[in-house]
């Protein structure tokens, strides 16, 4: 994908600089070592920090918060950044708790400035947990990003989910061209092995589906409950034809053809 730059800064915030917007996703600064609790008994210790300091993180257009509920996607600090940003794009619930613009999926919503391509934002399905769990676990979307220019699709941002119907349809319904895949395998020891997030064999058998030209791994380090990490998605994706690119984290990355 040309003209892209991608900086991980940890967990599930990426910065993605484009055509010279500035947009972040999930924004997740807080110092490490602190317990936060989900609820339904579930809680999880953040283990490090951003690479980047939100103070030095520069001015920021829009914000792309898939849920604002967890403290891994939105914690303390991030709420502070978002009384900085323009724009927030997020679920219907989170923007009436928090201000911005709530989507359902296949919603869509334009980012526009007069020096700069508009970019087009359709929010796609996530199920942040097993069968009728949406009712504890809370809304979450995901983001596709499309602007003039693009030769191969969009920009997909899967948010925390995991593998269900909802999100195979992205497949029937957009062309990827780079996917950023939220993994981490989220279990807690309260549900056993029931997951909360895509493992790395799940994002192997959705990028079959989706066939995005390359794939970025997120939300996968950082977090006590993120039950798998690199190695896990080292080995599936390389059993695999998928083409895979680790962000260093706090390094600002051109993404090419």
């Amino acid at each position: 994908m040309k003209d892209v730059r991608l900086t991980h800064i940890g967990g599930p915030t990426t910065l993605i600089e484009v055509h010279g917007w500035r947009l972040l996703t999930d924004p997740t600064f807080d110092a490490p070592g602190r317990r936060y609790n989900f609820g339904w008994g579930t809680s999880s210790r953040k283990l490090t920090g951003p690479a980047i300091a939100a103070a030095d993180l520069g001015p920021i257009d829009a914000v792309l918060l898939t849920h604002d509920h967890h403290a891994d996607n939105l914690d303390d600090a991030g709420r502070a950044l978002l009384t900085t940003v323009g724009t927030v794009v997020t679920t219907v619930p989170g923007a009436r708790r928090l201000g911005g613009r709530g989507l359902t999926p296949w919603a869509t919503t334009l980012l526009s400035a007069p020096d700069r391509p508009s970019i087009e934002i359709t929010a796609t399905p996530c199920r942040h947990g097993p069968p009728l769990s949406r009712p504890i676990t809370g809304d979450v979307i995901g983001f596709a990003l499309h602007w003039d220019g693009q030769d191969h699709g969009a920009l997909w941002i899967s948010g925390d989910t995991v593998l269900y119907d909802g999100v195979r349809e992205v497949a029937q319904r957009l062309e990827v061209d780079l996917a950023l895949l939220h993994l981490g395998g989220v279990r807690f020891p309260i549900t056993g092995p029931l997951h909360y997030t895509m493992t790395a064999a799940d994002a192997v058998e959705l990028c079959r589906l989706v066939r995005p030209r390359t794939v970025v791994p997120v939300h996968y380090e950082g977090w006590q409950h993120f039950r798998e990490g690199r190695a896990f998605a080292e080995s599936a994706f390389a059993a695999s034809d998928v083409r895979v690119r680790w962000l260093p984290l706090g390094i600002g990355t051109d993404l090419a053809d």
